[in-house]
């Protein structure tokens, strides 16, 4: 079979689900000041609307891993897709604050699976020196949808409104699915059933090393996915002051951000690994940026608000790193078990946070029709608050547990099956170990080059993006000019011949012309 065919036929199909899931999970920060307008919609109530995604698709990820490992990735993809196009359908139609819950849950049910599938499909067709490659491919490429939520999305908004924009969404989601179901072909070997164990839920959230990172990693990828997907807009307007095109650039960067950072990320923890720097140090680092990048919001610090907002959504691409510090903490038969349990603390974080925002913000007295911005500075502090408790307990419990509580008590069997492997092993021809070894470095050395790839396109496609946007750029010079008072015209201030006019400023606009 050619090479291209799985990536053209299995990676983009599913890739492009991973987008919409994106689109889906960015867009109300673009349309939250018309859906509050429009349909008298308070802090709380915006917040409440936007974080019941997240909840949807927490509430459905466990169900939907065992339909994917029972019936295969596009068959429980395509039929999800649906749901979503219907949830889209129903959010163009609504009136009210439950008939948008009612469509943005739905959304969330049907793009719930749309990561778990995509990796599920590059474990069935690709070869495994290859899934470390196609797995960036499919964060990247999906990562792109919160940049087309932000500026491409702008016209889209003002041609046709968020109803015409919702019913745009559904009719692409449903040909996605239709388009999945019919070009992605049947895995080449049947679905293997995996052996059942006695390792459940409840055991991985009770393992110290598990508790001692899901709290930092909840709080801080959750934050990130609530300010990117509702609360930057809002600030940016109240707080900042800005304008609406100032607005959506600031949330277009923010998606060429989160974009790059999912290979960023992952490229600086392997080689910042091979110099001595563990990928929880690593963490604790990233997690110690991202609070600095929010108390520089707070405190209104001299610095261009592009910075802070551009850790914030790189932030939240940091999933790369807490699934690769996974591995570390548990066996390979419960890989994928801890994984889920992870990321249904991060969606249900999100859901939380992105809630109790908007319950904070609503406290405070609306001034000049929206909340000021000491609502916002308040709710961001809490945040930054519980994330510097989580930091605390991170590193303070470092050396608290260095093996998994459970893995003591489990199973006497797999200790005499470990040793008799160590036996096993010893026997073992020394050329045929030092093939496995060269095998080994071989694989280790095309992954490295895969990625690198990936980091060389993801590069290619923000630069085209800037290019892009700085075409549809210019400056138009407004002069303002106006009369001076009489005591500046004065002949004894500015002379006999002193000016009768005086130019005050001048202002750069950008995007279409001003008259």
């Amino acid at each position: 079979m050619s090479a291209w065919r799985p990536f053209v036929l299995v990676l983009l199909p599913f890739a492009a689900g991973y987008y919409l899931s994106y689109v889906f999970r960015t867009i109300n920060a673009l349309i939250a000041g018309t859906l509050t307008r429009e349909l008298s919609l308070t802090a709380a109530d915006l917040g409440l609307l936007t974080s019941v995604y997240f909840l949807a698709m927490a509430a459905v990820q466990l169900p939907l891993g065992v339909l994917l490992d029972r019936f295969g990735p596009r068959r429980v993809q395509s039929a999800c897709l649906l749901f979503a196009a219907a949830g889209a359908g129903v959010f163009a139609g609504a009136d009210g604050l439950p008939g948008l819950m009612l469509g943005r849950a739905l959304i969330g049910v049907g793009v719930a699976s749309a990561l778990m599938a995509s990796l599920k499909a590059i474990v069935l067709w690709f070869p495994k020196d290859r899934i470390a490659f196609a797995n960036g491919w499919v964060v990247m490429l999906g990562a792109l949808g919160a940049v087309t939520a932000t500026l491409p999305a702008e016209p889209l908004v003002h041609e046709l409104g968020w109803r015409g924009l919702f019913a745009m969404l559904a009719a692409v989601t449903a040909l996605t699915a239709a388009a999945m179901f019919v070009v992605v072909p049947e895995p080449p070997k049947p679905l293997a059933a995996s052996p059942l164990t006695r390792v459940r839920l409840r055991d991985i959230y009770r393992d110290i090393r598990f508790l001692r990172l899901a709290p930092l990693s909840t709080l801080c990828i959750g934050t990130a996915w609530s300010l990117q997907g509702l609360w930057a807009a809002p600030w940016l307007e109240h707080a900042e002051g800005l304008d609406r095109d100032a607005v959506v650039r600031h949330l277009l960067i923010m998606g060429v951000a989160l974009s790059g950072g999912a290979v960023l990320l992952g490229w600086s923890a392997d080689r910042l690994r091979r110099r001595g720097l563990g990928r929880e140090a690593f963490y604790a680092v990233i997690a110690i940026a991202f609070i600095a990048a929010q108390m520089m919001l707070i405190l209104r610090l001299p610095v261009p608000s592009f910075i802070p907002w551009i850790i914030i959504a790189a932030v939240g691409a940091a999933t790369v790193l807490s699934f690769a510090i996974l591995p570390e903490y548990f066996p390979t038969e419960m890989s994928a078990r801890a994984n889920a349990a992870l990321n249904i603390l991060h969606l249900s974080g999100a859901f939380a946070l992105q809630y109790l925002t908007g319950v904070i913000v609503s406290l405070w007295p609306a001034v000049s029709g929206h909340p000021p911005a000491e609502a916002y500075e308040a709710a961001f502090g809490l945040s930054v608050v519980l994330q510097l408790i989580a930091l605390l307990w991170f590193l303070g419990t470092a050396r608290l547990a260095p093996v998994p509580t459970f893995l003591a008590t489990r199973q006497p069997a797999r200790q005499a099956t470990a040793a008799a492997a160590r036996h096993h092993g010893a026997r073992l021809n020394y050329i045929n170990a030092g093939l496995v070894i060269a095998s080994h470095i071989a694989r280790a050395r095309s992954q490295a080059a895969h990625w690198r790839l990936i980091g060389v396109a993801s590069a290619a496609l923000c630069a085209s993006l800037a290019i892009v946007v700085a075409l549809g750029a210019h400056s138009a010079a407004i002069v303002h000019v106006v009369e001076p008072p009489s005591r500046v015209a004065n002949h004894e201030d500015w002379g006999m011949d002193g000016p009768k006019l005086l130019i005050v400023s001048i202002t750069y606009r950008y995007g279409r012309d001003t008259p």
